[in-house]
């Protein structure tokens, strides 16, 4: 044990928006001190490094924009990035600035106690130190806490089995080995994809189909990275203005004023396009309008069909339960063709339900099924995971997660009434878990560090929201949820896993923003430039 160390800011979190909150603060000169749970940095892409995890933002609109110099220097090499590459660019980054040494790797905080009287806040690490800070920041995703499914016996099996936030860091054999992958959701889809044709037998355990369309991923020569820098201004200028903070755009021409044979066109033309194209440029009314959204969603289900050879396995394959657009959507490659391989298996557990996991495999109510790896592709806690794992007192003494209990509550996602000086980095209900997320999170890290700035300048040692204000903010969210079809779907984005003890279907947690980026980013540009008046400071 050491003697409680101090700073003016602890950051929390060392991922895509912690390395970048990190650095605004070093700049302006603040004592700062970044912990971090996982033996380096990288969030994201340091701990999924499971077979096909790669970008689905086009690489260019993914990377930081503040930098010119690390614009002009780094060279993305595929349309969509792969996860090692996705670290590289990482540490490139924090190296470049000389990060490393206001980081500290292996430090987990466990709790943290807000000091009404000295105006503190007291961490607890997961080695028994305790540091203090006048400001904590929370940079710790909206995707890291995975979850496991309930399954009884998932501890007897006696050969590899890890959830894919876990997969190994040493090559996991695959050749002539029986694997099963449990999840069909975004993740367990660029997992059956990469390594169907490397396994000897791959049974896919599918809990929920989920609509999922071509990445048309493609290798970015010099000549196109050279034409992408010259335009960097112009990128990220489209993506500031584009609802979901890509350069896709959606059409304005209305659904119902071309004709069935012309829509069909458009969409054919988007299924070849990249990326979220097909979700970002498409009409608008597919996301609110039923009947529009029923006939696109047939669109897509048309083409699985044409791609699955099997009829009956086509038909599983098809999601039932939601329109196309209404969950996150899982951009994949050569995935419905897995489907085709002899050596491919789909087991509708909706049909023929898992019962246990056993010392050899899986059992369902149908049959045994041997394998000699299961990966869980489970899904995540998603959004308020990480704000779970740690116990989080505030004012008198009240805990985070009883105040959310059924549900976030805070104001812009930022800050949470009753906790005073935790300011959030892509927090609940803000608009990062809702749209491409470094483009959220950059212009987060920017608006908090002005918020912290505005402080500092004054004088002031208290930040918290105002009550009023917070809830108002939680109406405007509700709002934007109900008025898009999203609100009928059962996935993160709505807060559901089936995982999570206390999460109910049907039972809506509002932790995202849907009312668009830049309506959002026009919300903090507003409060800002007014001099937070919805802010209490002392």
């Amino acid at each position: 044990m050491t003697e409680t160390q101090h700073h003016e800011v602890v950051v929390i979190g060392a991922g895509v928006s912690g390395i970048y909150q990190i650095k605004r603060l070093i700049d302006l000169g603040i004592d700062a001190m970044l912990f971090e749970a996982d033996e380096d940095l990288g969030g994201t892409w340091y701990r999924n490094r499971y077979p096909g995890a790669r970008f689905d933002s086009e690489s260019y609109t993914y990377g930081y924009s503040f930098s010119q110099e690390v614009l002009d220097e780094w060279h993305w090499k595929e349309r969509f990035s792969p996860q090692p590459e996705n670290l590289r660019y990482l540490n490139f980054v924090a190296d470049k600035f000389h990060l490393r040494r206001h980081m500290r790797f292996n430090a987990r905080v466990d709790a943290m106690v807000w000091d009404e009287i000295a105006r503190l806040w007291h961490l607890t690490l997961q080695s028994g130190e305790t540091v203090t800070a006048r400001f904590v920041i929370s940079c710790i995703g909206v995707l890291s806490i995975p979850t496991l499914p309930r399954y009884e016996g998932i501890d007897d099996f006696e050969g590899d089995a890890f959830h894919t936030y876990w997969w190994p860091k040493e090559p996991v054999p695959l050749a002539g080995r029986r694997v099963g992958v449990v999840g069909t959701g975004a993740t367990g889809i660029q997992v059956i994809a990469e390594i169907a044709d490397k396994v000897g037998e791959l049974t896919v355990f599918q809990r929920r189909p989920n609509w999922s369309t071509p990445l048309n991923n493609a290798p970015i020569s010099e000549a196109e990275m050279a034409a992408i820098r010259a335009r960097y201004d112009e990128i990220f200028a489209n993506c500031a203005e584009s609802p979901g903070g890509f350069e896709h755009v959606p059409d304005r021409r209305g659904f119902w004023s071309l004709t069935p044979e012309e829509r069909v066109a458009f969409w054919d033309e988007l299924y070849e396009r990249p990326g979220f194209a097909i979700l970002q440029s498409n009409f608008v009314e597919i996301f609110a309008d039923e009947a529009a959204n029923r006939e696109f969603s047939e669109y897509i289900a048309g083409r699985i069909r044409e791609r699955v050879k099997d009829p009956e396995v086509a038909e599983k394959l098809i999601p039932k339960d939601h329109g196309f657009g209404t969950q996150r959507l899982p951009l994949e490659t050569n995935y419905f063709e897995a489907y085709n391989r002899d050596n491919v298996h789909l087991v509708d557990v909706t049909e023929t339900p898992i019962e246990r996991i056993t010392r050899t495999g899986i059992q369902t109510t149908d049959a045994h099924y041997e394998l000699d790896l299961i990966v869980f592709a489970t899904g995540f806690n998603a959004i308020t995971g990480a704000f779970d794992h740690m116990e989080i007192r505030g004012t008198g003494g009240r805990v985070l997660g009883e105040k959310w209990r059924d549900g976030p509550s805070t104001w812009l996602g930022v800050l949470t009434h009753g906790f005073p000086n935790l300011l959030m980095v892509a927090g609940p209900q803000s608009v990062s878990g809702s749209t491409n997320f470094p483009r959220a999170i950059e212009g987060g890290v920017n608006w908090v560090t002005g918020l912290l700035e505005h402080a500092l300048e004054h004088g002031y040692t208290r930040i918290e929201a105002d009550k009023q204000a917070e809830q108002e903010w939680v109406e405007e969210v509700i709002r934007a949820h109900e008025r898009i079809l999203l609100r009928r779907s059962q996935g993160w984005f709505t807060g559901y896993n089936s995982n999570v003890e206390g999460h109910e279907a049907g039972k809506v947690r509002y932790q995202a923003y849907f009312g668009t980026a830049p309506k959002y980013a026009a919300k903090l540009e507003a409060e800002a430039t007014a001099g937070y008046p919805q802010v209490d400071f002392r």
